[in-house]
């Protein structure tokens, strides 16, 4: 087929690269511009710009896709198919009855649960037992469109990261499966019940409430490793918690109980096991205590 692929992150990679393992001829790769990043806030193209230029294939990356010109060169090769999967903006009209088979997207979640821009990272958070991919007719709703192939796996003690990797490899080959053969998918409309949004992760929302009972403290460092983060302060000092266990404790929340950094929560306690200070870099927290000391009877923030 005759393929235009519409993704930013790393998440999108696989997808690209089945693609052009199962022989698809992928016409444009369409991303995000490049944007500033790192310290020195050079610009830093995304991880399909770089992966479709190293495969040879045109990348556009329009601000928008809202005026009639930009929509005129989308529609312009005749494609079969245009394949989406987080490629962060909103599709008009126009730009999803373009191909032949309209836009189909890669979602990172069950539907109808976690719509939105965040579901790996909400489903952990929630504490859901399971996610997958769906593969969905795209419409101008918010990941409402029909279904059209779903596959699960358990999330178990995976942080958001690994999640993620492991959905992308899983959402490159349910979309090459459907692609194979598209008719013998029957569209699905999404149920009306169960329905949850995956609100976008904010900055403050990161920050952890220690009030809140131990297994979803633990759950909130999970779903937010390593990026953004889960954090709180140490002595004036932000530290981010990148991955943690849930213990037995008792104390006030906050206070750290031990020298194992032991912190305890509304009902439990967590104790760390990989953490970051500010400007450096991930390290176990035994090796963090041994230059660090953090006293046990400390109030963290």
């Amino acid at each position: 087929m005759r393929v235009i692929m519409m993704g930013s992150p790393d998440f999108a990679v696989p997808t690209l690269d089945a693609l052009v393992d199962a022989g698809h001829e992928v016409v444009a790769a369409y991303c995000q511009p490049p944007r500033p990043a790192g310290r020195g806030k050079t610009l830093q193209p995304t991880a399909i710009e770089r992966r479709a230029t190293e495969l040879g294939i045109e990348v556009r990356s329009p601000k928008s896709l809202r005026n009639g010109a930009e929509q005129e060169k989308f529609a312009a090769p005749k494609a079969d198919v245009a394949v989406v999967a987080a490629y962060g903006l909103i599709l008009p009209k126009p730009i999803l009855d373009a191909p032949r088979l309209g836009c189909v997207n890669v979602h990172g979640s069950i539907l109808p649960r976690w719509r939105g821009a965040a579901p790996v990272q909400r489903a952990i958070m929630a504490g859901d037992e399971e996610t997958g991919i769906t593969i969905m007719q795209m419409e101008e709703g918010l990941d409402t469109g029909p279904m059209l192939l779903v596959g699960k796996t358990p999330i178990a003690n995976k942080n958001a990261a690994q999640l993620t990797d492991e959905l992308a490899e899983l959402g490159a080959q349910l979309m090459t499966q459907w692609l194979a053969s598209p008719d013998d998918y029957a569209p699905i409309d999404q149920p009306e019940v169960g329905v949850t949004y995956a609100h976008k992760i904010s900055k403050e929302e990161a920050r952890i409430d220690w009030d809140r009972p131990a297994a979803e403290v633990q759950r909130h460092v999970q779903g937010l490793s390593p990026f953004p983060g889960a954090w709180c302060e140490v002595m004036g000092e932000r530290l981010k918690l990148l991955a943690a266990e849930a213990v037995d404790g008792f104390g006030e929340p906050g206070e750290v109980l031990d020298d194992q950094l032991t912190i305890a929560c509304a009902n439990g306690a967590i104790r760390p096991t990989h953490v970051q200070r500010a400007g450096k870099g991930a390290v176990a927290a035994e090796e963090l205590l041994r230059g660090f000391a953090i006293p046990t009877g400390t109030r963290l923030a």
